[in-house]
C-alpha cells in the first residue's frame, strides 16, 4: 500500500522563496526610487539626476538585477479599458486530503487568474481575478473553477470599486528606508538594524 502524501506537501515548490536581504545604500535607494517613480527612465538621466556616470548606474542596477532586487521592469494596464473591468476576489477551499499544490496549479491556469495567494484560515486560496462581467464569471465558475479536481467550495466577492491607490507605494517604502539609512549611528544602534545596509 502506497503511503498517503501530505495535502500540503506540494506547495513548497509552486511559492516564490523569499530571497535573501541584500545590502543596499543611499545611492541604490536613489535609483530604485527612480525607476519606482518612471520605470523607462534612461540611464543617462538617472546617472545625471544622483551625478554619477551612466556606466556606474549600469553596473549597480546590474547588481541590483543579479541580487534581484529589482525583479523585472514591467508595464501596468488598465485592464477595464481592454474589456474586463470587473475585479473578483475568490476563495477556494480545497477538500480535505486532497493535493492543495495540484488544486493551485489548475486554478493558476485559468487566464483570469490575475494572483494567487495560499493562506491561512478557513479557506486555503485567494484568488484575484479579472473577468468582463458577471456572465463571464458565471461561465468561469460552471466550467472552468467547479470542474477542477479537489475544489470542495468557493466564495466570491465582487469589488465595488478600488480606493485610490497610494500614490507609488514603492517610492514611499524606499524613501522611508533611505531615511532611515540617514539616521545618527547612535540611534541606529538603539532602534535595531535592518537588511538596509
Amino acid at each position: 500500500m502506497t503511503p498517503a502524501r501530505a495535502p500540503l506537501a506540494g506547495l513548497a515548490p509552486i511559492t516564490v522563496s523569499p530571497a535573501p536581504a541584500v545590502p543596499v545604500d543611499r545611492v541604490d535607494l536613489a535609483l530604485l526610487r527612480m525607476l519606482a517613480t518612471d520605470a523607462r527612465m534612461s540611464q543617462r538621466r538617472m546617472a545625471r539626476e544622483a551625478g554619477m556616470s551612466a556606466s556606474a548606474v549600469g553596473e549597480r542596477l546590474a547588481r541590483l538585477e543579479r541580487h534581484g532586487v529589482i525583479r523585472r521592469y514591467s508595464v501596468e494596464v488598465d485592464w477595464a479599458t481592454l474589456g474586463y473591468p470587473v475585479v473578483v476576489y475568490l476563495t477556494v477551499t480545497a477538500v480535505p486530503g486532497q493535493d492543495l499544490a495540484a488544486v493551485a496549479r489548475a486554478i493558476r491556469e485559468l487566464p483570469e487568474a490575475q494572483d494567487i495567494m495560499i493562506v491561512t484560515g478557513d479557506m486555503d486560496l485567494l484568488v484575484r481575478l479579472r473577468v468582463r462581467d458577471h456572465i463571464h464569471l458565471r461561465e468561469l465558475l460552471l466550467h472552468r473553477v467547479w470542474q477542477t479536481v479537489g475544489v470542495q467550495r468557493t466564495q466570491t466577492f465582487f469589488a465595488l470599486g478600488e480606493v485610490e491607490p497610494k500614490e507609488n507605494f514603492t517610492a514611499q517604502l524606499i524613501a522611508a528606508l533611505k531615511d532611515q539609512l540617514e539616521q545618527p549611528a547612535e540611534e541606529e544602534g538603539s532602534a535595531g538594524s535592518g537588511p538596509v545596509a
